[in-house]
């Protein structure tokens, strides 16, 4: 009887294929560098009256880029989500455009060669990652080793001049590099590897008080450790903006881990504290809290407007449509209009429709990276796609909060998009990743003959 089952297994016709999506992919890749080079063409038209001269160049260099990082999961990770790809190609296409806009405004500082050269070490890392990385269990091996290298990372700045008010950086002569981005990867590695393991312990049931059922003490240990952490790198480096992104990444992934509802009311709580005690011990958290309360101030002074207030003239300027690429005025920020507020351009040259559909963009990527960690069977892989969706996610809420005034300016950089070679280097590894495990969520079950024969 068994084997007869068997023999009919086999010689059932095999059933239809299962599409792997890389056609979609290369057709949205086309798509997005299309995009991007007439983009680039835009702002030569409204700037000169003519297409650039180096439009062939720049839609060459990037199209190889893309193509490359297509080719390569065509190759090695056919079954990977089709949309990342196309989504960080059309992203980073973006920022380049806008970067190039922004330097024609200050000739004596031009970013955007720059920026595609870490743009494609960016590409060339995310290559890297998919073919040396089988499978994303075997970081789990080296969550404990990389959380160590993620404290040292964070550490080191503290020792280098402060930049802006904020000890971010490594700067060694014409060379620097932000390390606490490549720290997230590290840490995001580390709570998904710890609440794996731990995710029994932090679900059980505490003490309740009102409507929330607080966790036992010695479960809320770590979490008081890691705003401990929080508090520290406000306190030592004045970087309000990562300080949030890595106490809200470990709550967020705590809430993942245990569906309890109270971590998220915890966090909130802490993370409150913890700004409102280090806004009246540091004068520059001090001072970017002070001008979120009050961002015309200084027009109202007779001084002039401030940055936040420029961009905010900028995202009323752009209205609806936009002015249009090139032909606004947000380069009167200043210095940080490249960096910090580069979303303030977009708002202004592409209106409310494109900033929308900005946004629209990494909704699309965070839910990917949300679904890719749905499909996955592991928790380890479970928490580790949520959570680096989440790092992306965050960055960008508060980014799109600081320019816009709805929190205080906190000084991260716009996945991407905005001027920094540590960020866009990053967020190339983060797709990598995503990449390589949405391929092993998305690849289809091989046939099991153990239970056929059992039939």
């Amino acid at each position: 009887m068994a084997t007869s089952a068997v023999t009919a297994a086999r010689s059932e016709p095999p059933g239809p294929r299962p599409r792997t999506g890389r056609n979609v992919e290369l057709a949205l890749v086309l798509a997005a560098v299309a995009i991007a080079v007439f983009g680039y063409i835009e702002v030569g038209l409204n700037i000169d009256d003519r297409v650039p001269p180096d439009a062939v160049e720049y839609g060459a260099a990037l199209g190889v880029l893309a193509l490359l990082a297509h080719g390569v999961i065509r190759w090695k990770a056919k079954y990977a989500d089709p949309l990342p790809l196309p989504i960080a190609v059309l992203l980073n296409g973006i920022g380049l455009v806008v970067i190039y806009r922004l330097d024609r405004t200050t000739p004596h500082s031009s970013a955007a060669p720059t920026q595609l050269l870490w743009s494609t070490l960016g590409v060339a890392l995310c290559i890297a990652v998919i073919l040396l990385l089988r499978d994303h269990r075997l970081l789990q091996r080296y969550a404990y080793s990389g959380a160590l290298v993620a404290l040292v990372l964070l550490v080191v700045p503290i020792f280098f001049p402060a930049v802006y008010g904020s000890r971010i950086w490594i700067t060694v002569g014409p060379f620097s590099i932000q390390p606490g981005e490549f720290a997230k990867i590290l840490l995001v590695i580390f709570f998904a590897a710890y609440l794996a393991a731990h995710r029994d312990a932090l679900a059980l049931t505490g003490r309740r008080i009102w409507r929330f059922t607080l966790p036992p003490g010695r479960v809320l240990g770590p979490v008081l450790l890691v705003w401990v952490a929080f508090i520290g790198v406000l306190v030592l480096e004045t970087d309000l903006g990562m300080s949030l992104l890595y106490f809200g990444i470990f709550v967020v992934m705590l809430y993942v881990a245990t569906a309890r509802i109270s971590w998220i009311a915890i966090g909130l709580v802490l993370a409150a504290a913890g700004v409102v005690v280090v806004g009246w011990l540091s004068p520059h958290v001090h001072s970017r809290v002070d001008q979120w309360l009050h961002p015309l101030a200084s027009v109202a002074a007779g001084q002039g407007a401030n940055q936040i207030a420029q961009s905010l003239f900028a995202f009323a300027w752009g209205g609806l449509l936009g002015a249009g690429l090139g032909l606004g005025h947000s380069a009167l920020i200043g210095f940080a209009a490249k960096s910090d507020f580069i979303l303030a351009t977009i708002g202004e040259e592409l209106g409310l429709v494109g900033l929308v559909a900005l946004l629209l963009l990494y909704l699309l990527l965070i839910s990917r990276g949300f679904r890719t960690g749905i499909a996955l069977r592991d928790p380890f892989g479970r928490l580790l796609a949520i959570g680096l969706a989440t790092v992306i996610g965050l960055q960008v809420f508060v980014v799109a909060g600081g320019v816009l005034a709805l929190i205080p300016l906190t000084g991260a950089t716009l996945p991407f998009i905005a001027q920094g070679g540590s960020s866009v280097v990053t967020n190339w590894i983060i797709v990598a990743l995503l990449v390589r495990m949405s391929d092993l969520a998305r690849r289809p079950a091989p046939p099991e003959l153990s239970q056929e024969v059992a039939l």
